[in-house]
């Protein structure tokens, strides 16, 4: 099969504290698939939803396939997720509690060359939070330079 694609969401570990993540199918067309192998695929504003007991990703948005004709798909549109029955169960249960949101966090092919989409139950970040992740990326990239010049 081709390379493996991995689509990231780096606003979501800056914004979010993760505290599971599920690896989730997703119920897509044919150029849907296409562009995403293609790598024409964003998950930044994107987040997820209950309908119906069914878990959807919203605004994730899957850019038109270049050679679809007239059946090319819509670029943001809602996309079913495939979870277990008793993932989901676990999901909408912990949904209640006030303050957690599902944010998907990583769009990749598999093996077989399967979309999946990583999910993760999230809490929101305090603006101090995020200040204080900021200073621990920078402490991190510094001790990094220091050892590099010693080697």
């Amino acid at each position: 099969m081709e390379k493996t694609i991995n689509i990231l969401n780096r606003k979501a570990k800056f914004d979010y504290e993760i505290i599971e993540t599920y690896t989730a199918g997703i119920v897509l067309t044919g150029t849907e698939i296409k562009s995403i192998r293609l790598g024409k695929a964003n998950i930044a504003d994107s987040f997820c939803e209950f309908h119906n007991g069914e878990l959807f990703a919203i605004n994730t948005q899957i850019d038109e396939y270049l050679f679809g004709n007239q059946f090319n798909h819509k670029a943001k549109s809602e996309r079913k997720l495939l979870l277990n029955r008793r993932e989901l169960k676990k999901l909408e249960r912990a949904l209640d509690t006030k303050g957690l949101t599902i944010v998907p966090l990583k769009l990749f092919t598999n093996e077989k060359g399967l979309a999946k989409l990583d999910i993760g139950l999230c809490r929101g970040k305090k603006t101090y939070d995020k200040r204080e992740s900021l200073k621990s990326q920078d402490v991190k990239r510094d001790l990094d330079r220091i050892k590099k010049e010693y080697k």
